[in-house]
């Protein structure tokens, strides 16, 4: 069995990824983030969003907390190198404070993001009801799913669609990677870390937002009848808006509800509503990103 398909324990799996988003501060308001064991190519644009923001977080003082990040992608991350994360300090208000991220490789930026955190306190409180799906448990895993047809699937691929993830995603309906037919441009699944961690709320948030770049994209491609393996397809993401409305443990399940109200001129625009099993909606996010068709 190939390196990136054997099983291994979903806790060092876990581990794992609380290890990739663990920067390291070099100077003040400097950090740097790890690059992804065994990775190749282009990095993940969740493991940069959610790097930036364990800088931001580390740059502001409990107990203020994230609510919110807007990011742009500039240039794909390398998996070659390391990426440096320089924090600047705009605001420090009594109730909010704003900081800014500049995500750099070889001396050029990838990303820009800006992250405000808010002190603690009560308002006003209304929320979307989470949509009626079927609980997590009775639900198959999306590798088992990839598993069973994975015989039709290019062989440059197979070993990507089968390595063991630190997030279990549970699709609520899903997606064809044989033969996907045109349909609606809605999708859910339930998705949470594949084992426990700690109490950190820093961390679950990180681990959050690492997982809200995951699916969002393709929901757009749905109407389309295409998927990523779809020959001349090319797609990336341009930008990423992430919202969180409530706490919530990144290793309890939650369930994401994406849909796409649009797509056109080479790009797809997509919304996700991220709720706990107990109903709360604890976080909102949004994208555009680049769907172009190649011959």
């Amino acid at each position: 069995m190939p390196a990136e398909t054997a099983e291994v324990t979903p806790e060092a799996l876990a581990q794992g990824l609380v290890d990739l988003l663990e920067i390291e501060e070099v100077d003040t308001d400097l950090y740097v983030g790890k690059r992804q064991p065994g990775g190749v190519g282009r990095v993940f644009g969740g493991q940069v969003i959610a790097q930036a923001l364990q800088a931001a977080q580390r740059s502001t003082e409990g107990p203020k907390a994230a609510h919110s990040l807007h990011a742009y992608f500039m240039r794909p991350g390398n998996e070659d190198y390391p990426i440096v994360f320089r924090v600047v300090r705009d605001f420090e208000g009594r109730s909010f404070a704003t900081r800014r991220v500049i995500a750099m490789q070889k001396g050029q930026p990838i990303l820009n993001m800006a992250a405000s955190f808010q002190m603690p306190e009560e308002g006003l409180h209304h929320q979307h009801a989470m949509p009626d799906v079927p609980a997590p448990e009775t639900l198959r895993s999306d590798r088992d799913l990839r598993l069973e047809t994975i015989d039709g699937i290019p062989e440059k691929f197979r070993a990507h669609m089968l390595r063991w993830r630190p997030i279990e995603v549970r699709p609520v309906n899903p997606r064809s990677w044989i033969d996907p037919a045109p349909q609606e441009p809605h999708y859910a699944n339930w998705f949470r870390l594949c084992a426990p961690i700690g109490d950190d709320p820093a961390i679950h948030r990180a681990i959050l937002a690492y997982a809200s770049d995951m699916a969002l994209l393709g929901t757009a491609l749905l109407p389309h009848g295409k998927n990523w393996i779809t020959p001349g397809l090319q797609t990336a993401s341009l930008d990423h808006s992430l919202w969180l409305h409530e706490d919530f443990r990144a290793d309890d399940w939650l369930l994401y509800a994406c849909d796409s109200p649009w797509s056109g001129h080479a790009r797809g625009f997509n919304r996700g509503k991220i709720y706990a099993r107990d109903g709360r909606l604890v976080a909102s996010v949004a994208q555009e990103g680049l769907i172009r068709m190649r011959q």
